[in-house]
């Protein structure tokens, strides 16, 4: 027995979690005290069998499950008639594995009631109070697990009485469990834990009706991220009311009138955006992401109203093995660094500078069309009324200005001359890695930039001037308007699993699966995995390019 915990069907070729065991020595033996706890798991998580399969829309207290398709129909009809003399038809449901027509023909001509054999086999014991069958399969192996009374051969023969032990015995002692990321050996509850991960993604993504607004480009990876399992939501080129469900948008890309019009249908709008470990290259270089954010409620960096996050930081139990696995990440993303365009250090490395004996404060840039600075710069309207702010507070202090990569690399708004800059900061960085320069700093003041939650977790003295997600937690200084909700005090733990463990989606580029941050970081460490090929560099220069020649147009005299 292989299959009984097995992987959504997200695509084609999942990879596998479970073979039967080749020798007899376990990779990661269960005590008998755990052996319950694991068949208690299975049933309350609700995994095991094809759970992602339709609910059955009948019920009935008594099932009969009939697998053998090659048996011959007399011995199911003498099945079904053993089990009627015990109870009556209006309480019998049959699963039959086969033709739909088939089934239904031999329930009607019995009088009983019947489902497809693609059901949830969760759904399908909801309510049962017995259970029989001609073999063993998954619904019944739940039954068993679930202590429900399991017969088996009741055809007139003798009934064989199926345990929950005897179940337990074959999930844990003649199953080995392999990591789907890296193959691995993995506990069963391991196991357990991937899979109702999986089943809660795959609950939210079927609420979504429809996506709107993402580009070409990153379209089969949005739909990996939204799978449904099977399937993926459509992608439509506009908004029309009538299609059940909520309508997945990216964030930067709202349609006007999207929003009054979605509100008149009544149908909810959900917002994607790119996550705070990403990629491998910049999204303006065309890079799909590996981590997004799906927002039920509003968008991260608008503080004008409560988002998922804020929710999140606002209301979530950051219980100890929470925090532990927090701070693991914190260590792993310090130790490798890791930010949310990339891993290591860059080519080139910045070049080195003396402050003397004064403060020295990192100034990150950022696009001025950048929807956290239109939504959550408050009063500072740009990286020169920053700029400004940050000396008039701090007019001793060594300040180091970074441009912003996507603005040198002209694909965004936002660049200054060096000679403005400089009259304001003592030096302009740029090269090698953002998190080099946050290493040899002593403060980060920022207005909305990710940099600020980066030199939080690298011990870094963080102001900021604006409302940044992280901000208003007591973990920052802050200086702009901060939302007076933000009340919660949170360690620095309690921000990192909020923010990067229980908020975003994760996807593994290489099986295409849900993933935890973990393997996405394991990932980064293959910079093979994230080349962009020939159609990507071509597209992004033409992308460039359009951009370029959009600039110069506006920027001629009418």
């Amino acid at each position: 027995m292989t299959g009984f915990l097995r992987i959504p069907p997200f695509h084609r070729s999942v990879p596998v979690l479970a073979r039967a065991r080749q020798d007899t020595a376990p990779a990661f033996p269960v005590a008998d005290a755990e052996r319950d706890e694991l068949a208690e798991r299975i049933c309350r998580e609700r995994v095991g069998g094809c759970f992602w399969a339709p609910a059955p829309t009948q019920r009935r207290p008594v099932l009969v499950v009939l697998s053998r398709t090659a048996r011959a129909r007399h011995r199911a009809v003498a099945m079904l008639k053993h089990v009627l003399a015990a109870h009556p038809a209006r309480d019998v449901l049959l699963v039959r594995r086969g033709p739909a027509e088939a089934a239904s023909g031999l329930a009607g001509r019995l009088g009983i009631a019947h489902a497809p054999w693609q059901s949830d086999p969760h759904a399908l014991l909801d309510g049962v109070t017995r259970v029989y069958a001609d073999s063993v399969g998954d619904v019944v192996r739940l039954a068993a697990l679930r202590g429900l009374p399991v017969v088996l051969g009741a055809e007139g023969g003798q009934e064989q009485p199926l345990l929950r032990a005897d179940v337990l015995a074959d999930l844990l002692d003649r199953t080995d469990y392999v990591s789907p990321y890296s193959s691995a050996p993995i506990p069963c509850a391991e196991a357990i834990t991937l899979l109702a991960d999986w089943r809660r993604t795959i609950l939210v993504n079927r609420q979504i009706g429809a996506c709107l607004g993402m580009s070409r480009w990153k379209r089969r990876r949005i739909a990996d991220f939204l799978a449904q399992a099977p399937g993926a939501p459509p992608f439509i080129p506009a908004f029309r009311a009538g299609p059940p469900g909520a309508i997945a948008v990216w964030a930067t890309r709202l349609p006007p009138g999207l929003e009054d019009d979605a509100r008149r249908a009544g149908t909810p709008l959900w917002r994607v955006e790119d996550g705070f470990v990403r990629s491998i290259g910049l999204g303006s270089a065309l890079m799909p992401p590996s981590s997004i954010t799906l927002d039920t409620r509003g968008i991260y960096y608008d503080p004008a109203r409560e988002s998922d996050l804020e929710h999140i930081l606002a209301t979530a139990s950051f219980g100890p093995a929470l925090r532990a696995r927090a701070r693991r990440l914190t260590d792993s993303l310090v130790r490798l660094g890791i930010s949310k365009y990339g891993a290591g250090q860059a080519a080139r490395v910045s070049e080195a500078w003396d402050s003397g004996d004064r403060r020295t404060i990192l100034v990150p840039g950022q696009v001025a069309d950048d929807q956290s600075v239109r939504c959550g710069g408050g009063r500072i309207g740009g990286n020169l009324e920053l700029l400004q702010a940050v000396r008039r507070h701090n007019p001793d202090a060594f300040i180091v200005y970074r441009p912003h990569p996507d603005v040198e690399a002209t694909h965004r708004l936002g660049h200054m001359e060096d000679s403005v800059v400089m009259q304001l900061a003592d030096r302009i960085d740029r090269g090698g890695a953002i998190l080099d320069t946050i290493a040899r700093v002593d403060e980060v003041h920022t207005l909305t930039s990710l940099a600020g939650f980066e030199a939080l977790m690298r011990g870094r003295r963080v102001v900021t001037y604006g409302a940044p997600f992280y901000a208003g937690w007591g973990l920052t200084v802050d200086l702009g308007d901060v939302p007076a909700r933000r009340t919660r005090r949170l360690s620095l733990e309690d921000l990192v699993a909020g923010v990067l463990i229980l908020f975003p989606r994760y996807l593994d580029p290489v099986t295409r699966l849900p993933c935890g941050p973990e393997v996405l970081i394991d990932r980064l460490q293959t910079p093979d995995l994230w080349r962009p090929t020939p159609w990507m560099r071509a597209l992004a220069a033409q992308t460039a390019l359009r951009k370029a020649w959009a600039r110069i147009r506006s920027a001629r005299p009418a």
